[in-house]
């Protein structure tokens, strides 16, 4: 039986941005559409372990998936995309990756690949992985 496993690899994503109110509007609204909230801190904004700032040329081409929690998730990640600035990169339907691969693509305001995807019913060891660090004396 195939297994995955996440939480091991990468500890955070930057991409920069040249337009933060544009990267806002649209991420703010599609990461809502799929049940995570965009926050501010400091000159950053992020989610989990996706952080974005307009300090350095910005990130272009990259290719980012979010996970969605089912099909539904995915059609409303595309159509808030579209409205939030972002453009068609590929409406949402199965694709042929992988029996159950369920994804919508759309471009950011930065020409970044941004996709939505549901892999169809898994079974999950964890919702997430948890963090907690004790304060030193």
């Amino acid at each position: 039986m195939p297994e995955s496993h996440a939480g091991r690899l990468f500890d955070h994503v930057h991409l920069r941005v040249a337009d933060t109110e544009a990267t806002r509007r649209f991420y703010g609204a599609v990461l809502e559409a799929l049940g995570h909230e965009l926050r501010e801190g400091g000159p950053f904004l992020f989610v989990d372990e996706l952080y974005f700032s307009a300090d350095g040329p910005p990130t272009s081409g990259l290719h980012i998936v979010f996970q969605a929690a089912d099909r539904d998730a995915v059609d409303r990640f595309y159509e808030v995309a579209l409205s939030a600035g972002g453009r068609d990169n590929g409406a949402p339907g199965e694709r042929d990756y992988h029996p159950g691969y369920y994804a919508a693509f759309v471009l950011d305001p930065d020409d970044n690949n941004v996709e939505a995807v549901y892999h169809g019913p898994a079974n999950r060891s964890a919702p997430s992985v948890v963090f907690s660090w004790d304060t030193p004396a």
